[in-house]
């Protein structure tokens, strides 16, 4: 049996995980006192592309909420909450993994990086079970927000290196 999910779905664990980052880039802010004004602004974005995404849903046609198999207990939804919690800026993760005492900005980025990495990764492979007449080419919208994340977050690292 091939699972697959219509772009609705997809945005919808796109929220969540956008929440996610916002749990996790407050959580650097409140561990890097530092340089709190920039995890601020960091999860203020994830803020902007959750309401983009949202935006996005509001605005799907009949044919994009089409169900792709019979769900009646919504359990495709729970399930790609739980990949969504599982797979991208996990919230069930201790934050002295995260941000443990010793991080410095440079690790706090890498860590950032990494998880919008991740995220990419994930969203390019859930192309793959969104079919086409289910909005598979909406998928890229949302690559393209992450990849917005990950040039922003590497400006930061050249800024701090003098542009190396």
């Amino acid at each position: 049996m091939t699972i697959s999910f219509n772009i609705d779905e997809i945005l919808e664990m796109a929220e969540q995980i956008e929440r996610n980052g916002t749990r996790f880039y407050s959580l650097a802010a409140e561990r890097l006192k530092q340089h709190q004004d920039l995890f601020k602004r960091l999860a203020k974005q994830e803020e902007k592309h959750l309401a983009v995404f949202s935006g996005m849903r509001k605005k799907l046609s009949p044919a994009d909420l089409e169900a792709t198999s019979y769900d009646p207990g919504n359990e495709n939804s729970l399930y790609l909450q739980a990949l969504a919690d599982r797979e991208v800026f996990k919230i069930d993760e201790n934050p002295q993994e995260s941000f443990p005492p010793s991080i410095t900005l440079a690790g706090a980025i890498d860590a950032a990086i990494r998880k919008e990495k991740d995220s990419i990764v994930f969203y390019a492979g859930m192309k793959k079970l969104v079919p086409e007449k289910l909005g598979r080419e909406k998928i890229n919208s949302i690559i393209s927000e992450e990849y917005g994340h990950i040039a922003f977050l590497r400006g930061i690292v050249m800024k701090n290196n003098g542009g190396n």
